[in-house]
């Protein structure tokens, strides 16, 4: 009987406030299979905890490591640069203070310490993003950013600083064999499969710039399937997460209050997208087959990072990850539909 090239499993950056013990009990107990907790549950009293004792944790738990979600420390070297106060919530207080260099540095050493965490724990695939390197002019999409002046050329310097900023960063994580999926995200360094196409052609296509696919930021006019097809050779990990857009409300507005706003994160299985269909493009895409040879896995895994403005965190991913097991970590067909036909 054909077996599923998927499990179930769920992302840790939204449960932040459960200790990593907290977070895998609460993972098994909503029907995971896995679980991809985030850089700062991995952290104990003195730095981070040892290889053992995160091994042990999982074992205890009966759960697969799915790598593990850095996205906050990545996106804080890569913006600190431009001195936004942003970065601040992802970042001890100490280290908050100092300039917008030492705080670079600081996450600098941060990241390549986690990387020699995650080679040691055997994940070879770090989902993460980068941040604003080209400025918050760029990432504001408008044209008042590639206005090219006498003196300035956003886009050529902001591919230039990517390059030089993330250089050793990416030394690392070759000399690793690790590959680090950015998420394709408003706000960071690619915010569609164009802008990530830039950076591979800038750093002479880096094996390890890989992408996480998440079809919830697919909202402002580039489907998924553009966009993962478009980077599809890349893809090495990936979110399940679904949106709604609400009719004739300004996408972009100042106002923080979710509910307000016109693109709502749902329940995965209630949103605008296909999810099945988007699953099916990971497998057109070979992105089990990529993950399950790099990690030495039998199967991948399906990412929940269900969010609601409106329904409980906990209740959200738990529906999340119940959706996943049991409608997306389908069999695989092993031949044509027709193969069978005249036998």
């Amino acid at each position: 009987m054909p077996t599923p090239c998927f499990h179930a499993s769920v992302e840790g950056a939204q449960h932040g406030a459960k200790s990593l013990a907290d977070f895998l009990a609460y993972a098994k107990r909503s029907g995971a299979a896995g679980a991809q907790p985030s850089n700062y549950m991995l952290q104990g009293p003195k730095g981070f905890k040892s290889a053992k004792e995160i091994k042990q944790a999982f074992t205890k738990a009966k759960l697969k490591l799915d790598g593990i979600s850095a996205h906050c420390a990545f996106w804080v070297h890569t913006t600190a640069w431009t001195g936004s106060p942003t970065i601040r919530p992802f970042i001890p207080a100490d280290v908050a203070k100092k300039s917008p260099g030492e705080i670079e540095q600081w996450a600098e050493d941060y990241t390549l310490r986690l990387m020699d965490l995650a080679a040691e724990l055997g994940v070879k695939i770090m989902p993460m993003f980068w941040g604003t390197a080209f400025g918050w002019e760029m990432a504001s999409g408008y044209p008042w950013g590639f206005w090219a002046g006498g003196d300035y050329d956003f886009l050529k310097e902001g591919t230039e600083r990517f390059v030089t900023k993330t250089a050793k960063l990416r030394q690392h994580a070759n000399s690793l064999g690790m590959y680090l999926a950015h998420e394709i995200h408003p706000g960071t360094a690619a915010m569609c499969a164009d802008d990530f196409n830039v950076l591979v052609k800038a750093c002479d296509g880096d094996k390890c710039l890989a992408v996480n696919a998440d079809p919830s930021h697919c909202w402002e006019g580039e489907s998924f399937e553009t966009r993962f097809l478009s980077v599809g050779s890349r893809v090495y990990a990936c979110h399940v997460k679904n949106f709604v857009i609400r009719p004739n409300i300004p996408l972009r507005m100042m106002d923080g209050n979710w509910p307000k706003r016109a693109m709502q994160f749902v329940d995965i299985g209630s949103g605008d997208l296909n999810m099945t269909r988007y699953v099916e493009l990971l497998i057109h895409i070979g992105y089990p087959q990529r993950y399950c040879q790099v990690m030495g896995t039998k199967t991948a895994p399906l990412i929940v990072e269900a969010e609601s403005a409106y329904r409980d965190l906990d209740a959200t991913s738990a529906n999340g990850i119940a959706y996943v097991r049991d409608n997306l970590c389908f069999p695989v067909a092993g031949g044509s539909f027709e193969d069978g036909m005249g036998a």
